[in-house]
């Protein structure tokens, strides 16, 4: 896979954050888990549900190494998410999530969540037809 940073720009690979000084095009030639800096998502912007579930699974792509904690937090953050909606393309789109977190895909498990993100805002706004929580 090639990617290309801009001066400046960041990429996180396998743990390392990698800052380049100038345009520069890299080849990553085997299998690595890596994050481009637009796709970070910093602690202060996880203010839904879904967006700390987003932090919580670039935490354990971030640092393959010691992905312990962070696979505690991601389960308990999944339940509780999972013991309040019940809107069914939510609830489909946390089962492929937990699926692709269970086989170690956090890049594609990232992908999946950052497309749940509109229908989260939808579901906070009220605008959907039915309410996706279970009532209380």
């Amino acid at each position: 896979m090639k990617i290309s940073l801009r001066a400046g720009e960041r990429v996180y690979i396998n743990g390392a954050v990698l800052r380049v000084d100038r345009k520069v095009s890299l080849e990553l030639v085997n299998d690595v888990m890596f994050l481009l800096e637009g796709q970070v998502m910093q602690a202060a912007d996880a203010t839904t549900a879904m967006r700390q579930l987003y932090f919580i699974v670039q935490l354990m792509l971030m640092n393959p190494t010691d992905v312990g904690a962070a696979a505690s937090l991601y389960g308990q953050h999944h339940a509780a998410l999972l013991a309040v909606c019940e809107n069914r393309e939510m609830l489909d789109g946390l089962a492929a999530i937990d699926e692709m977190v269970g086989g170690t895909r956090y890049f594609e498990a990232l992908k999946r969540i950052r497309a749940l993100f509109p229908l989260e805002e939808a579901i906070l706004a009220g605008t959907t037809t039915k309410s996706p929580f279970k009532a209380a």
